[in-house]
């Protein structure tokens, strides 16, 4: 993973975990993600993602294809990883 983890929030209360993440990309510019794990597709959605302070929707893939060259599930699962790591959560199937 080329961008690095800023700030992290983690929410396990709810049907799926929740991640917000803060990254700093490789060009300077900040990356705000906001995704959960489904159980039901056992899959990682974005479902906020801001760019250099400007909103995109859910839309995730353009970065990273373009920067991190891996598909979105995989950028996901990378940070939340190292998410689940830090708050030493493991994930369990529903």
């Amino acid at each position: 993973m080329l961008a690095k983890l800023k700030k992290v929030k983690f929410d396990k209360s709810g049907k799926n975990p929740n991640y917000k993440a803060l990254l700093l990309c490789p060009e300077g510019k900040q990356l705000y993600i906001r995704f959960d794990y489904t159980y039901a597709t056992k899959t990682y959605w974005p479902l906020e993602v801001n760019y250099a302070g400007k909103a995109m929707d859910a839309k995730l893939a353009w970065y990273s294809r373009k920067v991190e060259k891996t598909t979105v599930h995989g950028f996901l699962e990378e940070i939340a990883d190292k998410v689940n790591k830090k708050y030493g959560f493991e994930m369990k199937e529903h």
